[in-house]
């Protein structure tokens, strides 16, 4: 179980580039903390270096469990969810198809699937294949996952960014709900957060 999230004067790079450098935050349970900075300023990158998919140029991002640090493999493994900027849904799947899928790859049961499908309003969706859906649906869809199987620390790219109002407010009730049991949520966005969150900004890309 992961209680905390230490970055520690992380550098990241892509090509040629530093995105930025010397970032250090730490991130606790029951915590939000929203990502912000221009596009290009190497929020994703972040994301994917605490997940795990990008090596640091510098730094270091350490977990902590109640009885002290956690080995990182193990806890990307079976501490946290990535949803990135893609939903990474497989097209010729139906939608139930695809949540049932990943729900069991993540952790989760059949029986949680079904319940997260209630709590995003799904059920008219099940039978469609991806393919059919719009942006709003698919992202639905991908952030049922968070709900089927549920794992303390939420890696979230831009999470409400094609959804309406409504499901703007039902996924924020969905966050509340996380953050109420432990949870965390590391999150970049333009939008704030419909939680209360900690603010950190990633600085401009330096040559």
């Amino acid at each position: 179980m992961i209680a905390r999230v230490s970055v520690e004067n992380l550098s990241v790079g892509r090509g040629e580039r530093v995105l930025f450098q010397g970032l250090s935050f730490a991130l606790a349970a029951g915590e939000a903390v929203a990502l912000i900075g221009a596009n290009g300023a190497g929020k994703t990158s972040l994301l994917r270096a605490v997940a795990g998919f990008v090596r640091p140029l510098h730094g270091l991002v350490r977990f902590e469990g109640a009885d002290g640090e956690r080995e990182p493999d193990e806890a990307r493994s079976q501490g946290l969810h990535l949803l990135g900027h893609h939903d990474g849904l497989k097209p010729g799947r139906t939608a139930w198809e695809e949540l049932r899928f990943q729900t069991l790859w993540a952790g989760g049961t059949e029986a949680s699937a079904r319940a997260a499908v209630e709590k995003l309003q799904l059920k008219p969706l099940l039978d469609l294949e991806i393919r059919k859906l719009s942006a709003g649906q698919r992202r639905r869809v991908s952030l049922a996952r968070l709900a089927a199987a549920p794992r303390p620390l939420w890696l979230l790219d831009e999470p409400l960014a094609p959804l309406d109002a409504e499901r703007r407010a039902r996924m924020g009730e969905l966050m509340a709900a996380h953050l109420a049991g432990g949870g965390m949520i590391l999150a970049a966005v333009h939008d704030p957060l419909p939680v209360p969150a900690k603010t950190v900004e990633i600085g401009a890309a330096v040559a």
